[in-house]
């Protein structure tokens, strides 16, 4: 080669190099080393293989401790190691009642006995399938009530003060709320404080059915009797199996009595169809329901009481039954001790070809794809532990109590959680730590978007930009980082984020095609190939934006950190809070002296940054401090709710999965709490001031101090 051609060769190289972007924690040397690893891991995952594992575990209900259960996580185990990975299934255990008895029957006026299943359809062979749950709510108390019926629209807490306007009392009363606005489980919840006996809840057509498009077989949408299960435990108190808060649910293992444990709701809980809510709806008088109440039932929704009276007799076995984690670790070659968790579950309300099997067949091919590379010589720098969860549907039993279980390990050696749960087709969903917003936002330039050919961020950019109708949403766009969601609950990132201080993410995709079968015997492999990512493009997409993520993260020079977005969040945070409180006489000034330490702390990390981390040097110590910046966060507990613990996300006491951010001192605010409030104000304000303090600490170990 001569010199002028090696030199042309040389400029060549360089200039594509420039044309990358840089890769933040990495060296520009090991970024084009990474960036080549990603290739050659977004090549592995393939859309049949999705399909092939989709229909294998979606082939028959696996609810969570049935046989069906460890069935599945056998075959999860032995696809694992037949690519050449460890793994092993770790055993828990929770109670996990399942009904003995169920009844639900007007008595007057006329008579009406409901249906309380799912009918066959001939189209969908699983609909079918023996094993299956019937339809009901775990972690409802037995009971047998008759009284007369109460309509409560969603059964929020601002629909009790209008009823109260409406002069309209539910105490010894049976009520049936609408599912929707909020988690199911607070609908119950807020009854019993009512002094309710008893609740139904129904899937209006409006919110979930054909007012939005044609249902099942001939559409995507939930049919007249399709019913929604689902736990009622009041997670917002805490998660995991309810006789064992705190600590692992193992055979032998202290637990609490039935009567102790706080999570079990306290009045009997019916899920039902529409078809059975009609008859019910039809023969309630008292006042017409406010136009926001409004289903799409060929009824005037009156909100009674009665003169509908119904008759409810519930029973259940309360059995502890097993839980099978399959859990795989990939030791670190530099730092084992810092590790890249990453999961999904596997249990089912039913078939759940949608929910969980979609996200967990894409973990799979993550996994996969990380076996070839292992085959090829390649060896994380930290360790990777990838995780197949049980019981996520009763109240995040299994990943609860192995968080729980491995805690004191956990605290030391996190780096991050990354979850998904159910995907199908559409945008990228981005929630998590906000220390993290600017590595997902980097993550999703890289993934092609199956559909359109440009990168997943830049269709939610496009998105959002055909969306933006505030000067809010203009401003934001001029962001270089899309906003990322703040963490709720509803998945198996809770006890990671919220009871651990583990920063966490959740991802997946949705928005484009309708969806109605959620919880019910039609979430099946023939619904979601024919109504949700039927090529699996998008679940191929989702195991290649997870899969470099860890892989991103598991490789970097120095953890990829940055807080000036987290510190921008927080400030929106705080003025919603000293919004809300303006009329409590309550004095923000500590926060707001709390938060301009955080965003000169930042500011301080962002510039050492700029000048070391461009050509970062590996630094244990460094990661460590960068890991710390999470855990600071964590306090002795909120309010009358102990187990969780983070200063900045919670589920909202009343919301459930929805969050509630700065949540102590939001909350005390809307619960007319003001002593309280200024409690929290002063607690949150530490965290923040510890906050400000660890991101300093990690700048002087970035600069060498």
């Amino acid at each position: 080669m001569t010199s002028r051609v090696l030199l042309l060769v040389c400029l060549a190289t360089l200039s594509a190099l420039a044309q990358e972007p840089p890769l933040r924690g990495f060296s520009t040397k090991r970024a084009a080393e990474q960036r080549d690893l990603e290739k050659k891991f977004r090549a592995v995952p393939q859309p049949d293989r999705l399909r092939e594992y989709m229909s294998a575990i979606a082939a028959e209900p696996h609810h969570a401790g049935s046989p069906s259960s460890r069935k599945v996580a056998e075959y999860i185990l032995n696809k694992f190691k037949e690519w050449g990975l460890p793994a092993e299934i770790e055993e828990f255990e929770a109670l996990m009642p399942t009904p003995k008895e169920r009844v639900l029957e007007l008595i007057e006026p006329g008579r009406y006995r409901a249906q309380l299943r799912e009918p066959v359809i001939s189209d969908d062979q699983d609909s079918s399938d023996s094993g299956q749950l019937p339809t009901y709510n775990a972690y409802s108390a037995d009971g047998d009530v008759t009284a007369q019926l109460v309509y409560v629209n969603y059964g929020r807490p601002e629909d009790y003060e209008e009823l109260a306007k409406m002069k309209v009392d539910v105490k010894g009363k049976i009520v049936i709320a609408r599912y929707g606005s909020s988690w199911r489980g607070i609908k119950p919840k807020v009854a019993y404080e009512h002094g309710a006996i008893g609740c139904l809840i129904y899937s209006d057509p409006k919110d979930d059915g054909f007012y939005s498009g044609d249902v099942y077989p001939g559409g995507a949408y939930r049919p007249e009797h399709g019913v929604q299960r689902g736990s009622v435990m009041d997670m917002p108190l805490y998660t995991g199996d309810p006789l064992t808060p705190g600590w692992a649910s193992e055979k032998g293992g202290k637990k609490l009595s039935q009567a102790e444990a706080t999570t079990i709701m306290k009045i009997p809980v019916q899920p039902i169809s529409y078809a059975d809510a009609l008859p019910l709806l039809r023969q309630l008088k008292g006042p017409v329901a406010p136009d926001a109440w409004r289903g799409a039932l060929p009824v005037t929704y009156h909100v009674g009481p009665g003169p509908a009276t119904v008759h409810l007799k519930l029973s259940y076995d309360w059995q502890v039954r097993p839980l099978y984690d399959v859990v795989v670790r990939i030791p670190g070659r530099d730092l084992p001790d810092q590790w890249i968790i990453r999961g999904n579950h596997h249990d089912a309300w039913v078939n759940g070809a949608a929910d969980p099997t979609s996200g967990n067949v894409a973990l799979m091919e993550e996994a996969r794809g990380l076996a070839e590379l292992l085959k090829q010589g390649w060896r994380p720098r930290r360790t990777i532990v990838l995780a197949s969860w049980d019981g996520e549907e009763w109240g995040l039993l299994g990943s609860t109590e192995w968080a729980e279980k491995h805690a004191a390990e956990l605290e030391k050696k996190a780096v991050i959680y990354i979850n998904s749960d159910s995907t199908g087709k559409g945008r990228l969903g981005m929630g998590g730590s906000h220390s993290f917003e600017r590595f997902f936002n980097e993550v999703a330039r890289d993934i092609t978007d199956p559909e359109t050919g440009k990168s997943v961020w830049q269709v939610n950019k496009d998105r959002l930009t055909e969306q933006a109708r505030t000067d809010e949403a203009k401003k934001d766009l001029a962001r270089t980082d899309l906003r990322i969601s703040a963490l709720g609950s509803g998945s198996d990132y809770t006890p990671f984020l919220q009871h651990l201080g583990i920063a966490s993410a959740n991802l997946g995709f949705g928005g484009e095609g309708g969806g109605g079968v959620y919880h019910s015997i039609y979430d099946s492999f023939t619904w979601y190939t024919r109504f949700s990512d039927t090529e699996f493009a998008y679940g191929r997409a989702l195991a290649q934006t997870v899969g470099t993520a860890v892989l991103r993260l598991a490789q970097a020079d120095v953890l990829p950190l940055e807080f000036t977005n987290l510190a921008e969040t927080i400030g929106r945070y705080v003025d919603e809070v000293e919004k809300l409180g303006k009329d409590a006489k309550l004095d923000f000034a500590a926060l707001r002296a709390g938060l301009e330490a955080v965003r000169k702390s930042a500011a301080g990390y962002e510039a050492a940054f700029q000048r070391t981390g461009t050509e970062p040097t590996p630094s244990a110590d460094l990661d460590l401090a960068l890991i710390r910046t999470e855990r600071v966060l964590m306090g002795k507990g909120l309010p009358r709710r102990n187990w969780y613990r983070h200063r900045l996300y919670a589920p909202g006491f009343y919301t459930g999965y929805g969050v509630k951010t700065l949540p102590g001192v939001r909350e005390a605010i809307e619960q007319k709490q003001p002593d309280e409030a200024r409690a929290q104000i002063v607690e949150v304000a530490e965290a923040f001031t510890a906050l400000a303090s660890a991101i300093d600490a990690a700048a002087g170990k970035l600069a060498g101090r």
